[in-house]
């Protein structure tokens, strides 16, 4: 069967730097890293928790210096996630993590914007643009780099908020999403992936999300599961990230079925896939064969990714169509 059509709705672009295309840009940009080659940086891929993660994922940032580096960083992430099946893609964009760098906001926003502009003419996957706060850093200068992002007009769609998550509640940052959503911008944030159920809790009443990315721990809370069921809240679901960071022993242990049966709207998303083992279509292999997920259970993750997307209600139809198609060819296939 062909890959199973669906929205990515959690995915950080500068999670998407595979070691060869970081050499490349090295390479460019007249930059020495301190790995021996591709092989030596991919092996140091072995993280015990978010923070270890983080440290690599800021050190591999530095060779982004151009437009034209991130423009090539974005295409590659697009080629690829076309074979996954990826039709619809909202990507998030981390400006404070280039602005300390010393890369203008214009840099790294057009750079990848560049990419975005035509990415439903060359790789089918129509695109959008979030720009994602580190809860690590003062809100203050969250607050700065948004209102520059809505003076130059910068072709975003909403703010998402993501990072170290303990020690940094989403309510730190209550002043920014009223910005953001006075500016008519959609809100996600990052909330109950090693940070505990009340994060989340904050998140849906401070922040006012439209999505939640993560959301894992909400089964630690009935009553949160029951306002998210009834509200019937997005939540992105990353299961090779999750096991990846430890936040999940193994991907046998993942909560995304249990997630499923109390009615959930969960939707399967690759995060950083160059870091964690894989995008859209092999974080859905893995639940396959450790879940032996059904063609209508996998549909049903699709559909919910389509729905939760941030999409005019033309495009939604024709996506949500696509995977009915699909779901209707694999009961055919199975039944022969």
């Amino acid at each position: 069967m062909p890959p199973l059509p669906c929205a990515e709705l959690h995915l950080h672009i500068e999670g998407t730097l595979e070691p060869e295309l970081i050499f490349a840009l090295a390479d460019r940009n007249g930059i020495r890293l301190p790995y021996a080659d591709a092989a030596d940086l991919a092996a140091r891929y072995a993280f015990t928790d978010l923070q270890s993660f983080l440290d690599l994922y800021y050190a591999n940032m530095d060779v982004l210096r151009t437009e034209a580096d991130f423009t090539d960083m974005t295409r590659a992430y697009l080629r690829r996630a076309a074979t996954a099946g990826v039709r619809h893609a909202e990507i998030m964009l981390d400006p404070q993590a280039h602005l300390a760098r010393g890369v203008a906001l214009e840099t790294c926003v057009d750079g990848v914007a560049a990419a975005l502009a035509t990415s439903e003419a060359d790789h089918g996957i129509s695109s959008s643009l979030i720009a994602a706060f580190l809860r690590d850093r003062p809100a203050t200068e969250a607050l700065g780099v948004l209102q520059d992002l809505i003076a130059m007009q910068a072709p975003i769609v909403g703010i998402g908020l993501d990072s170290a998550e303990v020690g940094y509640p989403p309510s730190l940052f209550a002043e920014v999403y009223d910005v953001a959503r006075a500016a008519g911008l959609k809100c996600i944030a990052h909330a109950g992936e090693e940070g505990p159920p009340g994060y989340v809790w904050e998140a849906l009443d401070v922040l006012r999300v439209d999505r939640l990315d993560h959301g894992i721990r909400c089964l630690e809370d009935d009553a949160l599961v029951e306002r998210l069921v009834a509200d019937g809240v997005p939540l992105t679901v990353c299961p090779l990230s999750n096991v990846r960071l430890r936040a999940v022993p193994s991907i046998g242990d993942h909560p995304l079925p249990a997630m499923l049966a109390r009615g959930l709207n969960v939707s399967v998303n690759s995060d950083d896939p160059a870091y964690f083992g894989g995008y859209v279509d092999d974080n859905l292999a893995a639940l396959v064969g450790a879940f032996d997920l059904s063609i209508d259970d996998q549909a049903l993750l699709a559909a919910n990714s389509v729905r939760s997307a941030f999409l005019d209600g033309n495009r939604r139809a024709v996506l949500l169509a696509e995977v009915e198609a699909w779901r209707v060819a694999g009961h055919s296939q199975r039944a022969v």
